[in-house]
């Protein structure tokens, strides 16, 4: 597989609250985050593979649906999240 345990640890362990707690949002934006630029680098190289095409946009619906969550629970936090991820230019 293209993400290991360990590299999907650091990724919650940088954004969420611990290595272990995979429920945050921000733990789940940036795993999101992670599958989308490499599903968009595979993409690049193959235009006409349309199941994982099916899968990009349905894995950018899913993180836009929590950072929604976010942003109407704690605008804070959603700004946090957008600015380490660097996913937005203006920041609401």
């Amino acid at each position: 597989m293209y993400l290991s345990t360990e590299a999907k640890a650091e990724i919650f362990a940088k954004h969420g609250k611990s290595a272990a707690d995979t429920g945050t949002t921000e733990g789940q934006v940036a795993l999101f985050t992670y599958r989308i630029a490499h599903l968009t680098g595979h993409l690049k190289k193959n235009k006409h593979d349309f199941s994982t095409q099916l899968s990009l946009q349905k894995l950018v619906g899913k993180r836009r649906g929590l950072l929604a969550y976010l942003f109407k629970k704690d605008i804070n936090r959603y700004r946090a999240i957008i600015k380490a991820l660097a996913l937005r230019d203006i920041i609401k």
